[in-house]
């Protein structure tokens, strides 16, 4: 019987210990927390839909529990979890891993380091690096669609709790929607309001990699789930919103075939 490379066992321990240095009473730490811990288990769950084998599951699975391991100290210092408006958090993470060898307190071997910050610091990117190599690649797109789907799950559970009618009383920034309606993912730098980080998420679809993915955000009912859970007030807000919707439903369902 194999070894296990990584103990996840330890590596989560390892991981809530470094975490809870950071004011663990603040719910927007705590929240970051949980994110963690459950695109480590969707991290887990993709790699065995895509059939890998043990010691890449292990690697998915440690990579999807340290991916944001640079949101503590962003948010932290800065007080926001905007990157344009603080720090490249996916860049801090590596330096993180990198400071006295903090990675070896996850995984003893060095072998796939680099594969680890890459996949870390290419996370949270708008693309991936062309020169990448093929497993680097492989290891990138899964970390960028097991965060998308637990980020499409907060927009359904947890984001905006309490502030529905202030999103519902909005109107979409043009150049969001019109990010959108070009089948891009929508910047950061051009939203404005909530409900611009709203149309933001749907827009994840155009930055998805694997047909599992789409599949698991259909079954889970996140884009109409998102969308309905607001009562839009402004005719054009809802014309444009019922505009996202349908055109969402399409792509995913294009890509699932």
């Amino acid at each position: 019987m194999r070894l296990k490379m990584v103990n996840m066992e330890k590596a989560q321990k390892e991981f809530l210990n470094y975490s809870s240095k950071f004011s663990t009473q603040n719910s927007t730490i705590q929240m970051k927390i949980g994110h963690s811990i459950r695109v480590m288990k969707i991290s887990k769950k993709l790699a065995d839909e895509l059939k890998l084998n043990e010691e890449e599951t292990e690697l998915a699975t440690l990579i999807g529990l340290l991916h944001d391991i640079g949101r503590f100290e962003q948010y932290t210092e800065h007080k926001t979890y905007q990157d344009h408006k603080s720090i490249n958090h996916g860049k801090l993470g590596v330096e993180i891993l990198e400071k006295n060898q903090y990675i070896r307190k996850y995984i003893e071997t060095p072998i796939y380091d680099e594969i680890i910050k890459k996949a870390i610091l290419n996370h949270n990117g708008y693309q991936l690096p062309k020169d990448l190599n093929q497993k680097e690649k492989l290891f990138c797109q899964i970390i960028k669609d097991s965060d998308k789907i637990d980020i499409l799950y907060e927009g359904n559970k947890i984001f905006w709790i309490g502030r529905e009618e202030m999103i519902a009383e909005a109107s979409i920034t043009k150049e969001v929607m019109q990010q959108f309606l070009e089948g891009k993912l929508v910047k950061n730098e051009v939203k404005n309001t909530q409900i611009d980080h709203l149309i933001g998420m749907i827009s994840y679809i155009y930055d998805i990699y694997f047909k599992e993915t789409f599949k698991y955000i259909k079954e889970n009912n996140y884009i109409e789930g998102m969308i309905d859970r607001f009562d839009f007030k402004q005719k054009k807000t809802k014309e444009d919103i019922e505009k996202i919707r349908k055109i969402a439903g399409e792509f995913i369902e294009q890509k699932i075939k």
